[in-house]
Parts: C-alpha cells; sequence; structure tokens
C-alpha cells in the first residue's frame, strides 16, 4: 500500500493542530472537522481543508460516527486519524471506517475492543506472564458485588470505569462507609465519559509512581519499545506533568519492563503506536510492578518520547497504517537526554482548581533552545466547557534532566494566556519542588503539595500594575497644538495643597475589594504594564481588564462600593449556592422547601468532563432552586438560596 494522499483528523484543538502540521510535513492533504463551536478554531484555519460536522454537542459532532464518515467520504480521505480521546479508542468506530473502505490510523478494532476492556485486558496479559494489580475479577459487577470486593481485597481501594482512560470516573475510597457513594458517582462519570458503567476495582498502592511503555508495532510482525516515560506528577488521577526517560528505572528494569509491554502488545495483536502502563509501589527500582491497562492510541504525553528518540510517533502510525515495516530493531532505538512536559489546561488553581473558560485576549506561547510547544489556541479562541480542558503541551528537552526542568521552568514563566485562567504558574511553581526536583516523585505528591503551590493571593504589584493601567486611561489624548489641560491630567493636584494620588477601588473575582495607587515611574504600553515596588520591577502582560506574570494572571475589575453596598438585596451572600464554573447541571438532589443539613449534597453541576458536587452551606430550608438537570449555568450563577434554620423558624 502506498502513502495516502488524504486524511481526515477525527478530532480537535492542540492534537488535531499536530497532526495536520506532520501531515503537511510528509505532504499528506488535511482534512480538519469542526462543530459550530469550533468554527473559527485553529486546527480548522491550519488544515488544508475542514468540513463541518454539526452543532457543539459531542454527541453530535466529534462523537457522531456518521458525520465523521460523511465527511471522509465527502472531501475524498483514504484514512482517518482519531487522535486521543472522542472517538480514538472506540473499536465501533475502528470497523465502521474500515467497513466504508477508510484505513483506520490505529490497532485493529480486536485489539481495541480487548484493551479497552480493563477486565479483559488484565485477564489477556496475566495470561502473557505480566504481571497484573490484584483486583476484582469478571464483568458487569453489581454495586453491592463491587462493595464486597473491595472489602476482601482490604481499604483502600480504586474504582476504575472499564471502558475508559484518562483518570475520568476514578475513584479512590479510603473508607467502608463511602463505598457505594464512590461507586455510583463513579458509574455516573463512566457513563457520562464512555457511555459505558462497568466498573471494577483494584487494590490501592499507596504513594505509587506511574511508568509508562511506548510501543510501536507494524503488521509484519515487529514490535518494539521507545522506552518510558514517568507519569507520577498527577492530579485527580490526571497526568499534568510527563518526562522521559524515568529518573527511577535502572537498565535492568527498563528493559524488562519494555519486554513486558512488548508481550503485552503481542498479547492483543497490535499495531500501531500504543503505551502500556504499569504502576511501581516505592521509590526505588525493584521487581514489584503492575500491568495497569494499555492506551491503543496516541498519548497526550508523546513528545517526551518524540524528543529523546528522534522519532515522530504521528509519522510512524501513518507508515504503519499504509503497510510499511519498521526499518529498526529493538537494539536500534536509543535514548538521548531528557525531556519533560506540562499540560496547560483551563483551570483555576486559586479557585480549587475549577474549570475557566473565556475568549482568549493574549496570547504568547514559549519557543527557543530545547523547546517545543503544542497548542491549539490563537488569539481570539473560545475556550467552552463542552470540551477537555488541556489547551496545549509546552515541552522542554535538554542534555540532562536539570537542564530540561530549568527549560521548562523558564517557558512556563513566558506563557500568557489571558482572557482564560491556566494552570501554568502553578505548574512552574511545581517543577520547582524540591521533591520534583530531587526525582522523588509519587501520585500523591501533587495533591499533598498543591495548597503550597496556591499563593495566599495576587502581589501587591498586581494591583499597583492595575492602578497604573487605570491611571493611564485617564490622561488627556495629545493636543496637536501642544498645550495640555492642567485640570484635565490626572495628577492629583488640588489647589494649595501637596498632590494627593489617586486611589482606584479594584477587585478580583472571589476576593475582597482593595484600594491601589498606581506608583511613580511606572510604564504603562498597549500590551505591558511595568512598576517598581521596594526597588524591585514586575513587567505584567496585559489585555483588556487581565494581567499576566510568570504564568499567572488575573482578571481585575473595577470595584463600585456605592453599587455593592445597594446591591446586596435580601439573599445573604453565605445562603447563596452559585455555580463555581460554567457547565451543566447533571443532578438535582432537593426542591424547594425540602429541610437540609449543613454539607449535604445538592446539586452537581458537570464541566469539561469534571463533576462538582454543590451542597449547602448550612442547615435550613432551600427557599429558592433555579436549575433542573441539563440546564446549562454561566460562572457564578445563583443556582439556589439556603435559609439558615433560625431565619426560618426551625430547632
Amino acid at each position: 500500500m502506498s502513502m495516502f494522499d488524504t486524511v481526515l483528523v477525527a478530532n480537535r484543538g492542540e492534537i488535531a493542530v499536530r497532526i495536520i502540521r506532520t501531515l503537511r510535513t510528509m505532504g499528506v492533504r488535511s482534512v480538519a472537522v469542526f462543530s459550530d463551536a469550533d468554527a473559527g478554531a485553529r486546527h480548522v484555519r491550519e488544515a488544508d481543508t475542514a468540513v463541518r460536522i454539526g452543532p457543539p454537542a459531542p454527541a453530535e459532532s466529534y462523537l457522531s460516527v456518521d458525520r465523521l464518515l460523511e465527511a471522509a467520504a465527502r472531501t475524498g480521505a483514504q484514512a482517518v486519524h482519531p487522535g486521543y480521546g472522542f472517538l480514538a479508542e472506540n473499536a465501533a468506530f475502528a470497523r465502521a471506517c474500515a467497513d466504508a473502505g477508510l484505513v483506520f490510523i490505529g490497532p485493529p478494532a480486536a485489539a481495541i475492543a480487548l484493551m479497552g476492556d480493563k477486565i479483559r485486558a488484565k485477564e489477556t496479559v496475566r495470561a502473557a506472564g505480566v504481571p497484573v494489580v490484584p483486583g476484582s475479577s469478571g464483568s458487569g459487577l453489581s454495586d453491592d458485588q463491587l462493595a464486597a470486593a473491595a472489602r476482601e481485597i482490604g481499604l483502600p481501594v480504586l474504582f476504575k470505569p472499564s471502558a475508559g482512560g484518562g483518570g475520568k470516573g476514578m475513584r479512590l475510597t479510603r473508607t467502608e462507609s463511602a463505598l457505594l457513594e464512590e461507586i455510583a458517582a463513579a458509574r455516573r462519570e463512566a457513563r457520562a465519559s464512555f457511555g459505558d458503567d462497568t466498573l471494577l476495582v483494584e487494590r490501592w498502592i499507596d504513594r505509587p509512581r506511574h511508568i509508562e511503555i511506548q510501543v510501536l508495532a507494524d503488521a509484519h510482525g515487529q514490535v518494539v519499545h521507545l522506552g518510558e516515560r514517568e507519569c507520577s506528577l498527577q492530579r485527580r488521577h490526571q497526568k499534568i506533568i510527563e518526562e522521559a526517560p524515568s529518573i527511577l528505572l535502572d537498565e535492568r528494569t527498563r528493559a524488562a519492563m519494555g519486554e513486558a509491554a512488548v508481550q503485552a502488545a503481542r498479547s492483543c495483536g497490535y499495531v500501531g503506536a500504543g503505551t502500556v502502563e504499569f504502576i511501581v509501589p516505592g521509590r526505588t527500582p525493584s521487581a514489584d510492578w503492575f500491568f495497569m491497562e494499555m492506551n491503543t492510541r496516541l498519548q497526550v504525553e508523546h513528545p517526551v518520547t518524540e524528543l529523546i528518540t528522534g522519532l515522530d510517533l504521528v509519522e510512524w502510525q501513518l507508515r504503519v497504517a499504509a503497510g510499511e515495516r519498521l526499518p529498526f530493531a529493538q537494539e536500534d532505538i536509543a535514548l538521548t537526554g531528557h525531556a519533560v512536559e506540562a499540560r496547560i489546561c483551563a483551570e483555576d488553581p486559586a479557585r480549587g482548581f475549577l474549570p475557566s473558560g473565556g475568549t482568549v485576549l493574549a496570547l504568547r506561547e514559549p519557543r527557543g533552545e530545547g523547546v517545543r510547544t503544542d497548542s491549539g489556541l490563537s488569539e481570539g479562541s473560545e475556550v467552552s466547557s463542552r470540551y477537555d480542558p488541556m489547551l496545549a503541551k509546552v515541552i522542554a528537552h535538554g542534555p540532562d534532566r536539570a537542564t530540561a526542568l530549568r527549560r521548562l521552568r523558564a517557558a512556563l514563566a513566558e506563557t500568557v494566556t489571558l482572557g482564560v485562567p491556566t494552570n501554568a504558574g502553578f505548574l512552574r511553581r511545581l517543577l520547582a519542588h524540591p521533591d520534583v526536583v530531587s526525582g522523588e516523585l509519587d501520585t500523591g505528591l501533587v495533591e499533598r503539595e498543591a495548597e503550597s503551590l496556591i499563593p495566599d493571593g495576587p502581589p501587591a504589584a498586581v494591583y499597583a500594575a492595575a492602578a497604573a493601567v487605570r491611571l493611564a486611561q485617564l490622561a488627556p489624548a495629545p493636543d496637536p497644538a501642544g498645550w495640555t489641560d492642567p485640570f484635565s491630567a490626572p495628577t492629583g493636584w488640588r489647589l494649595g495643597g501637596t498632590p494627593a494620588p489617586l486611589a482606584f477601588p479594584l477587585r478580583i473575582p472571589g476576593l475582597d475589594p482593595v484600594t491601589a495607587t498606581a506608583p511613580a515611574g511606572a510604564t504603562v504600553t498597549e500590551d505591558t504594564v511595568a512598576v517598581t515596588l521596594d526597588g524591585i520591577t514586575h513587567t505584567f502582560h496585559r489585555a483588556g481588564s487581565w494581567l499576566g506574570c510568570d504564568g499567572d494572571s488575573w482578571h481585575i475589575q473595577d470595584h463600585d462600593p456605592v453599587a455593592a453596598s445597594l446591591g446586596g438585596g435580601a439573599r445573604s451572600g453565605a445562603d447563596t449556592l452559585a455555580a463555581p464554573m460554567p457547565g451543566t447541571v447533571t443532578v438535582v438532589k432537593a426542591a424547594v422547601g425540602d429541610s437540609v443539613a449543613a454539607g449535604q449534597s445538592l446539586l452537581v453541576v458537570e464541566a469539561m468532563k469534571m463533576e462538582h458536587v454543590i451542597s449547602a452551606p448550612h442547615a435550613g430550608t432551600v427557599t429558592e432552586l433555579d436549575v433542573v438537570p441539563g440546564a446549562t449555568v454561566a460562572m457564578d450563577q445563583i443556582l439556589a438560596v439556603v435559609t439558615p434554620e433560625k431565619e426560618t423558624g426551625d430547632v
């Protein structure tokens, strides 16, 4: 089979852009697909052609097999690249592509189905001699059976969707009283993410490391591994920093795990690029490592493997799918240097990592020696709560780990995404944490240290810079005659007295308002502002009412104390329950008139595949409830009001 002329990319965002880049390098025509929400997206502009496939809802666009196949037929595509997420690990989609005469750029549908069922996958690789994590056996277990299996295994345990990955629907449970509630929550998330709420339960290994092996297999029986990636830095079971190679493994352990990954791939007849994930207890190399699952697709973190091997994994996906043989054997694979990747996500660490959204007003993505950025963003991009929160990846490569970490920290400090809060600043601070620098990693490190990596509030320089911008905006326009009315200049001049500096009442959503003045000598340009405090100059990027520095950003608004004092109304702020993020109400557990206890769950809001439970702030009565299941809500929208017991006469 010769190389394809046209490939349809059945995805969006940064992975679609990244695939299109390789297609262009190979001289292959690219076809992008887009929902109405993505009509102006970067991947649409960068493709050779693009096809609208439906409204914003994923079920009616990116998850619609019929619409994707129709787009391929209309554009003459010979193959489909699924990227990751959406239908990338959907065996039915792979079969539908084959039935339509299209090449699915991924493994055979049978391999996807086998490894996509985590229960069957464990049984298959166990038979091939690969060690697996102790856990439940059998499929289709009821809630009671799962709870019984958890008790037999011994708490703590981890509930996992059998049909999915990426941390979606995974629930760590440490107490027996919470078993049934956590099982129900895991089922809801699994059903929403994968359309299948089948669960399995595994023993939880405290302070484990997450190591994965990249494999590559052709259709002629050749299977190799491309070394490992360390993916232990996670939050809520989602990887946020990945690196290659792992500082943990010695050559003996690397060879053993690599051979196990190759055997796992062979056991399911794998073809293409895939990843075998292992869990490793402890902090030193040992024989105690276990198979967790196999991802039958390209991984988000594939760039770190590309940078240390010099191989373009998307290119080899295409070549293998076109029938080519791998021209290298295991002994030909060499790992050079070290690479680290950070995932830039639309979330606000200062607000508990809640998903964020909005319009990208200003964008600056890092470049430079050893630095690569894979991104789906451009200025003007609309970040919606309908899709995954990952916006971009920043990757750094160096001759050693210390150099790669240093380059990545510097790159994150240069990253500017104004208009949409991201985790770039948090990741920069995480990469400077002593345990990360020393390589003492485990999957719980981020959760343990997160609070220490989030500043108590914005630096004083932020408010000073915002005040400098406000002051500059008050300055009169230059007069053609060269004369300026002194009464129009914002100097604070007053008759017979010392000039009084202008003070500006400002507020950042979620924080108390402050009053700030602009320091002397501040410099304001169209897109930057520099202020000097205590002899230190701070330079910020700016766009609209947003400021950004060192990867962090702040939305600074004018505060009207008079309007605030008059606008309190009858509702007490402590009584109201507001949407913490833009999203969709998925569960409503109360009604107007219900008596509720403090902390009782009332609603569930879902955004970017993440659930957030809205609980009663205190005991009382639900006096207002303004939403129903399926309702779309905006950030800070009032959802319900719980009037305290003392105000309702309850005892």
